[in-house]
This record gives C-alpha cells, sequence and structure tokens, in this order.
C-alpha cells in the first residue's frame, strides 16, 4: 500500500452518505481509517453485512427460509400464479417489517394504482411511505435503480414488468449490486412466467392461489422456487384474512412433489 503524502483516497460511506477522505501520510492508521478501509473492501467483494436477517411478516414463510427472513441488501422475486394471489400483501407485509427500525418503504406506482390507505392499515407507518410516480418506461426503471441504490430507503416495491419494460440479466444484476451496496430489499412483483429467465434475485417466490370456502379468507401456497444459501423445493400454505389482512398459517406444509405441479415442471 502506497503512504505517501500526495496520495488522497475519497471512500463514501453510503450508509450515511458522507465522503471521507483520507491522506494515507504515514502508516499508522485511526480505527475510524480501518474502519472506513474494511467497509470498502466488503463493498468491491459483495459481502457486506447489514445487520441480521428481516422477517418476511409471515411466519410459516420465515420458516422454510434458511436464513429465517430476508437479507437486507438483496432481491426478492413474487412471482404472481393468476389471480387472487394476494402477492401485494405478503410483499407490503415484509416491507413493513423491513422499516421498523430504520428506512422508508418506497413504491415506484406510475400510474396511480396504489391505495396509500392499505399499506396503512397493514402496519406501515406513514411518515415512512414514499411513493414515486413518473412518467415513461425509462423513467421508472431510472427511478427504480435510484431508490434501491438509496441507503435511507429499507424496501422498494415495484411491479418491473408493468412499469419498466423487460427486465434483462444485466438490468437485474445492476439492481442486485446497488441493493448489495446500500442495504435496501428489493421487493419485485413479477408475472410466474419470469420463473423460466435468468435472475439475480437471492429468494424467487412463487403464489398460488388455492380454494377456499371460507368467507373473507383466502388460502395461498407460496414456493420456494430459490434461495441464496439454501435450496428450493419446499412450500407453506397460508391463509390471508382479507379483513384484517392476518395471515395465517394452514394445517399441511406441501412437498416438493406440489412444487413440480405448480411450476409445470
Amino acid at each position: 500500500m502506497d503512504f505517501s503524502p500526495s496520495r488522497a483516497d475519497i471512500f463514501i460511506d453510503t450508509n450515511t452518505i458522507q465522503v471521507y477522505t483520507m491522506k494515507m501520510a504515514r502508516p499508522r492508521t485511526t480505527p475510524i481509517q480501518l474502519e472506513v478501509l474494511r467497509r470498502q473492501i466488503a463493498r468491491f467483494q459483495g459481502i457486506r453485512r447489514h445487520g441480521r436477517p428481516v422477517t418476511t411478516g409471515c411466519s410459516s414463510l420465515d420458516r422454510i427460509l434458511p436464513q429465517q427472513g430476508f437479507r437486507r441488501g438483496s432481491l426478492v422475486e413474487w412471482l404472481a400464479r393468476g389471480d387472487g394471489t394476494a402477492v401485494e400483501t405478503l410483499a407490503m407485509l415484509s416491507a413493513r417489517e423491513a422499516s421498523r427500525n430504520h428506512g422508508a418503504v418506497v413504491v415506484i406506482d406510475p400510474n396511480g394504482e396504489f391505495y396509500p390507505p392499505a399499506a396503512v392499515r397493514l402496519g406501515i407507518d406513514a411518515d415512512r411511505l414514499v411513493i414515486v410516480r413518473t412518467t415513461g418506461t425509462a423513467d421508472n426503471a431510472w427511478a427504480l435503480q435510484q431508490v434501491v441504490r438509496c441507503p435511507g430507503t429499507a424496501a422498494v416495491l415495484a411491479w418491473p414488468e408493468l412499469h419498466c419494460g423487460k427486465l434483462d440479466s444485466r438490468t437485474l444484476r445492476r439492481l442486485q449490486l446497488a441493493a448489495e451496496q446500500s442495504g435496501v430489499i428489493g421487493l419485485l412483483i413479477r408475472p410466474d412466467r419470469a420463473r423460466y429467465e435468468p435472475s439475480w434475485a437471492d429468494v424467487r417466490l412463487l403464489i398460488e392461489p388455492l380454494p377456499l370456502r371460507i368467507r373473507q379468507r383466502r388460502r395461498l401456497r407460496i414456493h420456494l422456487l430459490r434461495c441464496r444459501g439454501g435450496t428450493g423445493g419446499r412450500s407453506v400454505d397460508v391463509e390471508i384474512d382479507d379483513e384484517t389482512h392476518t395471515v395465517y398459517p394452514a394445517a399441511e406444509l406441501a412437498g416438493p412433489a406440489n412444487i413440480g405441479r405448480a411450476t409445470g415442471a
């Protein structure tokens, strides 16, 4: 390492948006400098730590995830199979948990279809809820990348295919790297056909509606298709009360055979 007085390195702490200027005039370094160096190296290696995993807001889903929740600084894909999946409710519950201690929940909603009072009823703090409305596919894609890159954000909810055009592997990779550096959890709601496409998401979930005869309740099957640090092939059945938005675990855990039928394998 060059410690010459003429050298000045700049390090950016993305947790506080502060710029550190560190002139290495002598071999001796302070603890603050060592910490900045550690963060910079971890950023290059792609292994930045953002604390403990965040619960999904659904205990049944937590149990089938290797880390019992979602890792901060990652992308989560919610693949909706058909209508009546309540996938937005599940994603918003995760966003609520991610924002409990810090950060905003940002919703990319260019068409004005998102209903903020519903998010508040789910327990999301109204003061932490930010709605982004832009015009045009290019602006929507740009806005999504910017909010994922912002460390003041706890979670981002978006429907990329509806508002940002087709997601190619390069775009997803940029989003994944941005989330990894900022600590943001990107919650992407996508159609189930996207499961056949390459993905940089840490977790991929397929949500499938099931028949249920109880009024004001919906039964869903959540398939874990992919998970970083673990294996897919597990499913869990849950029920959602449409009035209270409470998630109840169903009695049985679906086996791998059911996933094969659900995904067309």
